[in-house]
């Protein structure tokens, strides 16, 4: 091959290794805005892959038929994956806002299948080339690829560590629309000779260059204007972690914080549910000192417990530090929690709830598990036997342990798998649920190695709702409610625990949620 050969062969390879570093970007982004906006991270991630994967395999025999204007085929493959790459996740937030139940998944599948047949048009192309420009096929077949297979693990680690954490999903998408429109750019300059219409191309390139900048710069801002819709009230702090999306919302006196688009509390009626929490299950022990709270960053579960003189120490596990970080720092949550976290009593460990306990020699005379609920497989890990045997082994022989565990009323069924899960362990459970207004009636799961007398509670400290007559009604379920569910036979379910091995909370979760 002659010197200019050798460069635009060159050039090949580089741009076959950008443009899979966008498509596996793309490709996980599309799971990351399933598993936010849809729930069920493992189904989404699961649709996602196949779906972009089933692309490329159309895309690929879609690509036979180019066989001419090869370097126009890929510029203009190129502008459509930055154009519906960089507005599909502005695009979603939009459907989730404004569109009909369920056209938002349709929407997320479509662009998915979409940008993946793009995808899998793109490498026979660039080899084709390659071969046109005098590169044996089976050098060019193996560099592209290789360029396209390390483009990959970078393209998933970009995202992973940099990207979503950074810039969020918004920025991201059109970030990444703005790489492959900029490799479409640099491949036309590069092969200018042999086009047509040069002039032609390079304005499309600009007119969607400005596009894709201006999302970049602005779509962000006007995405969160969609995503208020999704909540009630005025949004004062919105947060994208590594974890999860934070959103803190206020209207008049009532501040609610939400996580991943679930409700986690509202200042105005906060108070019943962390009572029964904490005051509940302290109601039955004379005397706790040491107590561990797995979850509960917002410091509202904390601030209960201070109310103990007796207390030596508390130990918060709650994995995400930046919700630490705002019931500390942001001056409403600080209110409401008193600042409870900063409390020299309070220890505040950053690590998974299962890790933690797999790892830690300490015993507790309390466990309070205020975790969120299980929609997706990290959290079923924590509602699971495995998880409540560690509980149990890091509780003194007379501890008590105490469990959210969503609502009896909406998810009946989840509730009482996760009692059935918890006896699995060979504890003692008690069954109690509150009706707190913002979310509606709450199931709680009470347990401890030895029986418990419910009628010798004893509340030592002040509260604004939970009272020993109180505590006898939280024990009474309806007959809507109550353990026998159902089946469509007409037979008592026989419900299973929850293990690791045999997840089945997560698919009762979602079918028992999508109504509400």
């Amino acid at each position: 091959m002659n010197e200019k050969a050798i460069r635009q062969s060159k050039l090949i390879y580089w741009a076959s290794g950008i443009v899979s570093i966008c498509g596996i970007i793309f490709e996980v982004l599309f799971g990351a805005l399933g598993s936010y906006i849809l729930g069920d991270g493992v189904k989404q991630y699961t649709l996602t892959i196949s779906l972009f994967l089933t692309g490329m395999g159309v895309g690929a025999s879609v690509s036979e038929r180019v066989t001419r204007n090869l370097i126009i085929a890929f510029v203009w493959t190129e502008f459509m994956v930055a154009m519906i790459g960089g507005f599909s996740s502005f695009l979603m937030f939009g459907m989730t806002a404004f569109a009909p139940s369920g056209s938002d998944a349709l929407f997320l599948y479509l662009v998915t299948f979409t940008v993946g047949a793009l995808t899998g048009v793109e490498l026979p192309v660039l080899i084709r080339k390659a071969n046109e420009i005098g590169v044996e096929l089976n050098k060019s077949t193996a560099r592209v690829l290789f360029s396209d297979y390390a483009g990959g693990l970078i393209g998933g680690l970009l995202f992973a560590f940099y990207l979503r954490p950074e810039m969020g999903m918004v920025k991201s998408a059109f970030f990444v629309g703005v790489i492959n429109l900029s490799v479409a750019v640099l491949v036309l300059f590069y092969f200018k000779k042999e086009i047509k219409k040069f002039s032609f191309h390079l304005g499309s390139a600009v007119f969607i260059g400005v596009l894709l900048v201006s999302g970049l710069f602005f779509g962000e801002e006007l995405a969160f204007s969609f995503e208020q819709k999704l909540y009630k009230d005025p949004i004062l702090h919105i947060e994208d972690t590594p974890y999860q999306k934070i959103v803190l919302t206020k209207e008049g006196e009532d501040v609610r914080l939400f996580l991943n688009g679930s409700l986690q509390f509202s200042s105005v009626d906060e108070h019943r549910y962390h009572e029964t929490l904490v005051h509940l299950p302290l109601a039955y022990k004379k005397e706790v000192e040491d107590v561990l709270v797995l979850g509960g960053g917002d410091g509202l579960a904390v601030r209960e417990l201070l109310k103990y003189e007796n207390l030596s120490s508390v130990t918060l596990v709650d994995l995400d530090p930046a919700v630490v970080e705002l019931a500390t720092e942001n001056p409403h949550l600080e209110q409401l929690n008193k600042g409870a976290l900063e409390d020299p009593s309070v220890d505040v460990l950053h690590e998974d709830a299962f890790q933690y306990l797999e790892e830690t020699d300490n015993r507790f005379d309390a466990v309070l598990i205020d975790l969120p609920d299980p929609n997706n497989e990290s959290l079923n890990k924590l509602y699971t036997k495995e998880f409540y045997s560690l509980v149990r082994n890091h509780l003194e022989p007379e501890g008590i342990m105490m469990a959210q565990a969503t609502s009896p009323v909406f998810a009946t069924e989840v509730y009482w798998t996760i009692d059935e899960t918890v006896k699995a362990t060979g504890m003692n459970t008690y069954n109690f649920h509150v009706d707190v207004p913002s979310f509606g009636n709450w199931g709680f799961v009470m347990a401890s190695r030895g029986d418990i007398d419910v009628d010798e509670a004893s509340i030592g400290v002040e509260t604004e709702f939970l009272t020993e007559d109180v505590i006898s009604a939280l024990t009474v379920f309806g007959k809507d409610t109550d353990r026998e569910i159902i089946d469509s036979d007409g037979q008592v379910k026989n419900l299973e625990p929850n293990t690791l091995i045999h997840p089945n909370l997560i698919q009762k979760y979602e079918e028992a949620w999508k109504h509400y």
